[in-house]
């Protein structure tokens, strides 16, 4: 009998022995992270060890200083951008959603208006399409009633759940977190969790950073635990929490223990 085929996937987007340095400062050293199409990665680890320097050269805000980023096959960032690698970033940027910690919603527009301002003058979306299709985001994150509101009668939970949905709006292949949740009271935090639990149940394709242990654990694919610029461990979401296999990890975690 004829072997079965093997069935190669490719990453939605990876980062291939990416350093980052800021002046003498580095930040990252040689980290190497794919992320799979429907994964959930979560990415955990002490305050300065990297996480959100990682997210923000994946979300292209920030340009490696060694390695490269590649989305789907195409180079999509590296130390030094040549003509092809910028047009390969203009064709990728709206398949890249980023939420922030600190929601960075534009507070003179309204949340529709928020929601629908990149599709117009990005995507080119008519209006009343935009209209519709933020009016269905709003509608999933449980904010239809906020549709004319702006964001400084928002509370900080319901700000970040539109955050998303701006994301969202943009149709990306992977949405990137960076402490979703870090800027809000537990209340509030259950809020955004319960939309991001949603949103994973789904099959959207995300890395998570964060310090939401109980999210990382239940709901991540994949666990990533950075210190001092690097990845230390990387396994499946339970499996680094019932067995780390550093002591560092270990001491790291007992911080979350009751």
């Amino acid at each position: 009998m004829a072997a079965a085929p093997t069935i190669v996937t490719e990453p939605i987007i990876v980062a291939e022995e990416v350093t980052k340095r800021f002046g003498t400062h580095q930040v990252l050293t040689r980290v190497t992270l794919p992320v799979m199409e429907r994964d959930v990665v979560c990415v955990v680890g002490p305050s300065g060890s990297g996480k959100t320097t990682l997210l923000r050269c994946l979300a292209l805000l920030e340009a490696p200083s060694e390695g490269r980023i590649v989305m789907q096959g195409t180079i999509i960032a590296t130390p030094e951008l040549d003509r092809r690698t910028k047009a390969a970033q203009r064709a990728v940027r709206s398949d890249i959603g980023m939420v922030f910690q600190h929601f960075n919603l534009w507070p003179h527009m309204s949340v529709l208006e928020n929601l629908i301002e990149a599709p117009l003058r990005v995507k080119r979306l008519p209006r009343d399409q935009a209209i519709a299709a933020a009016e269905a985001l709003l509608a999933k994150v449980d904010l239809s009633d906020k549709r004319d509101a702006y964001p400084a009668r928002l509370s900080g939970g319901q700000q970040q759940r539109v955050a998303i949905a701006r994301a969202l709006a943009m149709s990306p292949k992977v949405l990137l977190f960076d402490e979703a949740t870090s800027a809000l009271d537990p209340e509030l935090r259950r809020e955004v969790l319960m939309v991001m639990r949603q949103l994973a149940k789904e099959g959207m394709t995300m890395l998570v950073v964060t310090h939401e242990m109980g999210f990382a654990r239940h709901v991540g694919t994949r666990t990533v635990f950075m210190d001092r610029g690097e990845i230390v461990e990387h396994a499946p979401g339970a499996r680094f929490f019932d067995a780390p296999q550093t002591e560092r990890a270990r001491r790291f975690l007992q911080q979350f223990e009751d």
